[in-house]
Formats: C-alpha cells, structure tokens, sequence
C-alpha cells in the first residue's frame, strides 16, 4: 500500500461522467463494481439541481444501494433520522409495501406514513434522490392532486374546535387510541390532544386554551413525556386513499361498476360501507378515485433517472406474477379483485413513460456500444478473513502490500468496529478511526482507515489510488448470517 498516494478530496468528481441532458437519451455507465454505482450516482446527483430517480430491479437492491449512498453522502443509518446533506441534498426513499399482489393484509403504518410523506414532497423537491425498486414503481398511486389537497396545517393562536376536529381526523383517516404510540393514531384528553401524524418522526401534543391552540409540542411516545415547542404541525392523510363519507359512497358505486355480479355480502364492500378499513384494501385503491396516477405524474420537471441493468428482466417477472395471482384469485364471488391493469403500470407503459427522461443505466460490466461509457472501479480481490489458516488475515495483508493507494474499512456499528480494530491489532494491522468517507478521503496521511458504515459491497478505484473494504467482504457469510437474524425479512 503506497505511503505517497494522494487522493481527490472533492465528494463531487471522484467516478461519475457526464450525464445525458435530453429527453429520450439513454446511456449506459458500464465497469461499476461493488459499491461504485452508488457512488457515481451520489457525484452525479449533488450535481444536478432537480431529482435524480434511480430504479432498482429489486426491493433488497435499493436497501443495499440507499445504504451505500447514506454513507458516500455523509448521512447516518435510516434508522438514525437525518437524510439531507450539508448542501441541502435529500435522500428520499418509498419502500414496497412488503405485501404480494392480491394479498389478504395491509401494510404496516410505518410504511405507509413514510411513503405518503415522500409523495407529499415530491412535486417539490428541488434537490433530490430517490431509490425505488421496479416492483413500487409499478404501482398505481393516488392522484397528486390528492395528497396536496388534503394535507392540514396547525398553528400555535389558531382556533380549533376539538369536536369538528376529530371529525376532520376521523374523515382523513386516523384512528382514536387511548395513548398515541403509531403514525395514524390521536387521543384526547380534556383540552390536550395528542396525535401521530403520517410522515412525521415524533407524535404531538396540542394544548388547548378555550378554543385557542396554546402550545404546540412534540413527545416521546414511548414515556409520553414532552420535548420541544414547535410553531406549526402539517397533517397529512392517514392513508393513500380518502376515507370521508363521499369517498367511501364513490367506492360502493364504482364497486358495483367493476363488479356486477359480485356477492353483495362480499366482506370488503361491507367493511367500506361500516367505515371499516378492511387488511388488503390497498389492492383496490382505484375504486377511491375517478382516475389513479403513477410515481411519474409525481416527480418535478428537472428529473433523471439511473436505472439497474436487468430492469426489463425485473419488470416481466413482476408483470408475471401480478397476473398469476390474479388468475388464481379471480373466481372468489365474495372477494373479487381488480384487474393488474387497473393497479399496475404495463411494461410498454413504463418504458414509455422513461422515454420523458434523460437516462442512465449502471452496470458492473463493461459497456459497449454507442453511448457508453466506462468507469474506473475494478473487482475487489478475495481479502477474505480465515481463521483456519495460519495469517488469517494474509489475503487482506497481500492486497494492502500490493495496493498502490489507500484502504478504508467499514464496520457494520461501532461495537463491530472497536472489536475488528482488535482483530486487526493481533494482525499487525493498525487503522486509523475515520469518521465517514469524506473525513478519509480529506485526510491524505491516512493509508488505512476504518469507520462504521452498515453497507454490503466495497470497491477499488485503482487510478483515484482508493479501495473501501467491508465487513461483508472481510467476513461474507457470517455478517449476512448476523443480519437475518437482527431484521425480519423483506419482500423482495
């Protein structure tokens, strides 16, 4: 590992080449290994003043490439809170619902509040990124005019009627709870009410005096105690759909409209004439609405869009299996379902609607062909840890010999990174704790580091003199072993 390399310290130019300006123009980026696409994709996107809407073939793909952007943008782990930059950059993100086509169960609150709260925002955002697999794009979304036009502003002096006002929650779809503890729940309590509003990090508490909002204030829902003052609350809807009365009476006209001959004691029309939310409901979201959208009706006039090689592939086997299960569940008379058509984006609607955009598609291969360009990310070697051998680290001690630049190492938390510091010392390998990519890349005497970044797949940029090792890589089946057993499956 050379001593005198020196590295660039801009975040900015490191990898990614010139994106594409026109509509319709459509290139590939090729020789992106590891965790190289997402950092050409984070150059790129810091940018560009508009969003930058990167598709992914699955739901486990866009995990792994929004943690490796997390971490080349200088942002904590999702579950830490803070996604916007220095440079006022924002990482967004609209998970899958985590459900299959048809299914009998609704997603879960959490997953619902943050995608309505990235739709909110959407239309607006200025200076962006979102990662969304195939599968989430292909859905059909509420109208934009739906969100826009149904989302709450409170404010410290304002009037408010507690009455009208949990009619108001009521019609918008939250729910009335002893203690507020999950997005889409409110309490009252005499001249306080409490509420989780969709798309916000903490629940609040509005303090009443006669009919005035006294005080403003965010709480723990976990100890129910206060924390900070506030001057303004946005509400948003508590669900993708409307659920005041006329939207639920439009529902049971266009539920016979679509059905004819459905059975009249089907459970989901009688839930939806009871105000009963019934699980699933989602799968006949456009019965709410005279017409759906897509993500694309959302996004602002400056987007482009990096895709992942294998998308056409990623979106046939979707299409497949939408129309599968629907084939499968079409015959029940007490539940019928709507057509993938009316729920789902079609492939040649899709590839259409990308034709708006400028694009890129990423890839580890090399590319060729008009309109390609290769980056210079090269495969990582095996460095691989082995305890049975006699140097279990000697892989690792063979690349850092070899290597004519500088390594980082990343630790999956900073217990996992005090304990491989140690491992490494019985090794006779030293790192220097690094706080983020950007404090190693601006520190040239650093010739080994390691930090703590929760992200799969490392990378060598040979002619930027750089190599970032994981724990994955270092540890492969063990970490991911650790993994399954600290989070529940996803639906990929």
């Amino acid at each position: 590992m050379s001593q005198g390399a020196s590295t660039p310290k801009s975040p900015h130019a490191l990898i990614a080449p010139a994106f594409p300006e026109k509509k319709a123009d459509h290139r590939t980026w090729g020789q992106l290994h590891g965790s190289s696409d997402a950092l050409a994709i984070c150059e790129s996107a810091r940018e560009h003043h508009g969003l930058t809407l990167v598709i992914t073939r699955s739901t486990s793909d866009a995990i792994r490439l929004e943690q490796a952007m997390r971490f080349f943008l200088g942002l904590p782990p999702e579950e830490e809170g803070a996604a916007v930059t220095d440079d006022g950059l924002e990482l967004l993100s609209l998970p899958d619902w985590e459900t299959l086509p048809y299914d009998l169960f609704s997603p879960h609150q959490d997953i619902t509040s943050r995608r309505i709260r990235t739709l909110h925002r959407l239309p607006s955002t200025s200076h962006g990124v979102l990662v969304v697999p195939a599968r989430t794009l292909m859905h059909r979304l509420p109208p934009v005019d739906y969100l826009q036009g149904n989302t709450l502003l409170l404010e410290v002096a304002q009037p408010l009627d507690i009455d009208s006002w949990r009619m108001q929650l009521e019609a918008a779809g939250y729910r009335h709870a002893e203690n507020v503890y999950e997005h889409g729940e409110y309490a009252v309590r005499g001249a306080i009410l409490d509420i989780y509003p969709m798309g916000s990090n903490l629940p609040y508490r509005i303090d009443l005096f006669d009919d005035e909002i006294e005080t403003l204030r965010t709480f723990d829902p976990e100890t129910q105690r206060s924390i900070d003052r506030i001057e303004s609350i946005e509400l948003l809807p508590a669900f993708e759909f409307p659920w005041h009365k006329e939207a639920r009476s439009g529902f049971r006209n266009r539920w016979f409209e679509q059905f004819p001959d459905a059975d009249k004691d089907a459970p989901i029309y009688k839930d939806v004439t009871n105000a009963i939310t019934p699980p699933g409901i989602e799968y006949y979201l456009p019965l709410f609405f005279d017409q759906t959208a897509t993500l694309f009706d959302y996004l602002p006039g400056q987007t482009r869009v990096f895709t992942a090689e294998g998308l056409n592939e990623a979106v046939s086997l979707f299409d497949s299996e939408t129309r599968n299960r629907y084939e499968d569940r079409r015959h029940d008379r007490l539940r019928p379902i709507l057509p993938p058509t009316r729920l789902f984006l079609q492939q040649d609607e899709l590839f259409g609607a990308l034709k708006n955009f400028p694009r890129v598609t990423t890839q580890a291969e090399a590319a060729t062909g008009a309109g390609a360009v290769n980056g210079p990310a090269e495969s990582l070697p095996d460095v691989a840890m082995d305890g049975r051998a006699a140097d279990p680290a000697g892989r690792l001690k063979r690349f850092l010999n070899e290597f004519s630049g500088r390594v980082l190492i990343c630790a999956e938390s900073s217990g996992r990174r005090e304990a491989l510091i140690d491992s490494l010392g019985e090794q006779a390998l030293k790192p220097t704790t690094k706080d983020g990519w950007q404090a190693f890349l601006d520190d040239d005497k650093c010739t080994l580091g390691i930090t703590i970044a929760p992200m799969e797949q490392g990378l060598a940029l040979p002619g930027q003199h750089i190599a970032l090792i994981t724990e994955t890589v270092l540890f492969g089946e063990r970490v991911l072993q650790r993994r399954r057993r600290q989070k529940p499956t996803e639906t990929d």
